[in-house]
């Protein structure tokens, strides 16, 4: 069983390698994952992530969340399971054909990752895209419904919230990745967080989380390592541990 720590996911929400850098130095060995999102990849492209690799152990999950024709996406997979991360994400809104077309891309050196629904999305932004009402009223069944579309195209599992994890699970089992964002630990939750749908870690991993993606907590600590491990505590004692 893996400790508290190894299910953290930091992503590197800043917008040069030299910051970047300063951060995984800071926090290597008390995360499990360095998450590279947009910002940070349009800046610096393929050498954060030769980065990661060159000082430190930790997994690299590349956060694009792809979303375009199956062909284009399929083609873009290519490269990117060239550059050896571990995860990537691709957006569920899409189809089935693009999300197969992805997988069949990462040639099964990257695993495939659907983003469901974005966490700062509520009822009123799916209403607003023109979604049906069952599901403006129930966002789980959409995150489901996309969820079983992942899994039915062979991803290797989906982004959701922590409010979705124990349904995807009993679904499509415990082999089917669960990496939920929107995290916050109780002793930093906000009034006004910009995340609609958020949970603690220890909610997150005892639904049957597989990765949590905690920044901003960890990001703004005045010891990023000390509230990393605060963190992985947390989970520990979730878990039984």
């Amino acid at each position: 069983m893996k400790n508290g720590t190894e299910y953290i996911v930091f992503p590197l929400d800043v917008p040069s390698l030299s910051e970047a850098r300063s951060y995984v130095r800071k926090l290597d060995g008390s995360v499990g994952m360095f998450k590279v999102g947009l910002e940070l990849f349009i800046k610096e492209g393929p050498a954060v992530v030769q980065m990661i690799r060159e000082i430190s152990n930790a997994g690299i999950f590349l956060d694009l969340k792809l979303h375009d024709i199956s062909e284009t996406v399929g083609r873009a997979m290519e490269q990117v399971a060239r550059m050896g991360v571990d995860l990537v994400t691709v957006h569920c809104a899409s189809n089935r054909k693009m999300l197969e077309r992805a997988v069949a891309g990462s040639r099964g050196k990257t695993g495939v990752l659907g983003v469901t629904l974005l966490t700062d999305n509520d009822s009123l932004a799916v209403e607003a895209a023109g979604y049906e009402q069952k599901y403006v009223k129930d966002l789980k069944s959409l995150v489901l419904k996309r969820a079983g579309m992942a899994h039915g195209a062979g991803c290797r599992g989906v982004v959701c919230s922590g409010h979705e994890v124990a349904g995807v699970k009993a679904l499509w089992g415990e082999n089917f990745l669960t990496v939920t964002p929107g995290i916050r630990p109780g002793w930093s939750l906000l009034d006004n967080d910009d995340q609609a749908r958020v949970t603690t870690p220890a909610m997150a991993v005892q639904a049957g989380a597989d990765l949590i993606v905690v920044g901003r907590p960890i990001r703004t600590a005045a010891d990023p390592r000390e509230a990393a491990r605060r963190i992985g505590a947390e989970i520990d004692e979730a878990l039984g541990q």
